[in-house]
């Protein structure tokens, strides 16, 4: 009887390790996500920016509610909850009292060890609060000819 309840404990345990490390795994996920949507909101309110106006936000509230315009803008539809503390309460990366980007506040390691091209730059980070979300640089403009007159040009003669 007492094998049958210490094999049944040992059982228990190593399944909660497993279910521990899946929902752990599953909350990356979450966060990969949640990060993202705050790196499009991020580039968005650069790149609506008025001329003249600030390129980034001085609080997570603005991303809500962009008043910088006759209408408001929302570059981001909730202020999302960082899935590994459950909490509202962002990491903040400051430059200029200016906000370029977020990051949780959970000291854990991560498990996650591949990653999606678009967030490769978190490989090898020790730690959640280490996963920074900033905007993607901003796409280099179109290049289009100066003198477009949509007119066939014939190979050796006159343009």
């Amino acid at each position: 009887m007492l094998f049958a309840i210490a094999a049944i404990g040992i059982g228990l345990a190593s399944t909660g390790e497993v279910w521990s490390a899946s929902a752990q795994r599953e909350r990356e996920t979450q966060l990969l996500f949640v990060g993202h949507q705050f790196r499009l909101a991020l580039a968005s309110y650069r790149d609506r920016s008025p001329p003249g106006t600030p390129t980034a936000p001085t609080t997570l509230a603005e991303l809500l509610e962009d008043r910088r315009f006759p209408t408001p803008v929302r570059h981001l539809r909730r202020l999302w909850r960082d899935p590994m503390s459950d909490s509202t309460d962002w990491g903040l990366v400051v430059a200029a009292g200016r906000i370029v980007g977020v990051h949780s506040r959970d000291e854990r390691e991560p498990l996650r060890t591949a990653f999606a091209k678009r967030d490769a730059e978190l490989a090898g980070l020790g730690s959640y609060s280490q996963w920074i979300f900033r905007a993607a640089d901003a796409a280099p403009p179109v290049a289009t000819p100066a003198n477009n007159t949509n007119t066939p040009t014939t190979p050796g003669g006159p343009s």
